[in-house]
């Protein structure tokens, strides 16, 4: 079983049904990271040179043939960021951040052996978000990235890589707070449903004899 697997109760997540107020017991503490304003961007950057560290297998033969990059977290590395208020906009801000996308580089080398290495794309972003006001606790701004290129080229002069990159960057305005919210309660685990494969699903449910008319419908078979 799990929440969603038809475990009956409401002591876990799901759906309301009925009255939203009814089973509100308390008012609790949570301590989480509140988001204040988020933006997504999304885009082709073309020709963007990846030089690779760290090859696996260690040492490949040159020159290598691309097989394809893509973001190997979705965490982005805020390098540097900058806060401008808006004076005509209350609470906004220009939000200037440099971001590193962390990429795993896949290739095949001139013996045709598969191999990984990491590169970093570094990317710029210039936005306006809601920004609160001073507090002793700082806002902070955080990154969700992703990034992708289907084809790219070997570069034997340099070693490097040049891809067209499909990239999306998810830039947050958030704090770590105590924030008061209702609550139903503690949630009721519900127990786990060990996974089999069934084997012999299917089989045990046929009948243990052939069922229904077992005569062949002819009066005169064997004639």
């Amino acid at each position: 079983m799990s929440f969603f697997s038809n475990f009956q109760t409401d002591k876990c997540p799901g759906p309301i049904n009925g009255n939203p107020l009814t089973g509100l017991n308390e008012k609790v503490c949570l301590q989480a990271q509140r988001v204040f304003d988020a933006c997504i961007k999304q885009g082709q950057t073309d020709n963007i040179v990846l030089t690779i560290t760290d090859p696996v297998p260690s040492n490949p033969t040159y020159p290598l043939t691309f097989v394809s990059a893509r973001s190997s977290t979705s965490v982005g590395n805020v390098t540097a960021f900058q806060v401008d208020r808006l004076p005509d906009r209350a609470n906004c801000a220009r939000v200037q951040v440099s971001v590193d996308i962390p990429v795993e580089v896949v290739y095949t080398d001139a013996n045709g052996t598969e191999g990984k290495a990491n590169a970093t794309v570094s990317v710029n972003e210039d936005v306006i978000l809601f920004v609160p006001q001073p507090s002793i606790m700082p806002y902070e701004v955080q990154c969700v990235v992703s990034a992708v290129a289907p084809e790219g080229s070997f570069n034997a002069d340099n070693n490097t890589f040049t891809v067209d990159m499909c990239i999306t960057v998810i830039l947050k305005i958030v704090i770590n707070v105590d924030l008061l919210v209702p609550s139903y309660g503690y949630c009721v685990i519900p127990p786990a449903q060990e996974y089999t494969q069934e084997v012999c699903a299917g089989f045990f449910e046929l009948p243990l004899y052939p069922q229904g008319n077992t005569s062949c419908g002819c009066n005169n078979c064997g004639k």
